[in-house]
This record gives structure tokens, sequence and C-alpha cells, in this order.
């Protein structure tokens, strides 16, 4: 069933006038923007986006906008999580060490119940 489809489909677009593409487009400027350590895109960070449009002729600030809202939103989110993790992260390092010292103590408290020697045998030994 899929074959006869296929070949269908493919007689169509060879004998239609309008070209069928299957690449994905490319933004533009993407790369340029990320090699000189920008945002991918020119709206998602920057003056244009986080400054306000507007301000009153007095020179009070205007209100913020709900993109400004929902982007601080974000951020403050985002900061949240990566303290949280940061401290998860210093909490299993510190539990980490705590086993590797326990772990030196029991070897340790072993290695002094072993049969010491004593006579000749100690006496080389120094």
């Amino acid at each position: 069933m899929a074959a006869p489809v296929r070949t269908l489909c493919c007689s169509v677009l060879k004998n239609s006038n309008k070209y069928f593409s299957t690449t994905c487009g490319v933004r533009a400027g993407e790369k340029w923007r990320k090699e000189h350590g920008l945002a991918r895109s020119g709206t998602e960070y920057g003056p244009l986006t986080d400054l306000p449009d507007w301000s009153y002729a007095d020179g009070r600030p205007a209100p913020p906008m709900k993109g400004q809202l929902r982007r601080k939103q974000e951020r403050e989110v985002l900061a949240k999580r990566i303290v949280m993790l940061s401290t998860e992260m210093d909490r299993g390092i510190e539990t980490w060490k705590e086993k590797q010292e326990e772990a030196k103590r029991i070897e340790e408290h072993k290695k002094s119940l072993l049969l010491k020697p004593k006579g000749k045998l100690l006496v080389k030994k120094s």
C-alpha cells in the first residue's frame, strides 16, 4: 500500500511546475550572531526587547508591557532553579566527601585491628 502511494506522490511532484523543498529553513544571521556572542535572533534579549517602547513626556517610565513582565518572570524562575540545583550539588558533594572520609576511617580501623609484628620482625622493619 505504501509503495503505490509513494510512486503516486513522486509522479505528481515530478509533473508539477512548483518546486517542493524538504530542507529546513535557515534563520538569517543566526550563525553570525552566535559567533559574536549575541542572541540567536534579534528578539530574544537586548535593548529592543528589554527597554520600554515609550515614556511619558515628563520623563516618567512607561508601565511594563506583557512581554517584559513575562520575560522577567521566566528569568526569576530560571534563577530560582539555578540556585536550587547549585545547593543540591553542594549538598551532594558534601555527602560524598563525608562518605569518603567514613570509608577511610573504617579502613584505618580495620588496619589497626590486624595482628602486629613482634620480636625480630619488628626490629627488621624499623
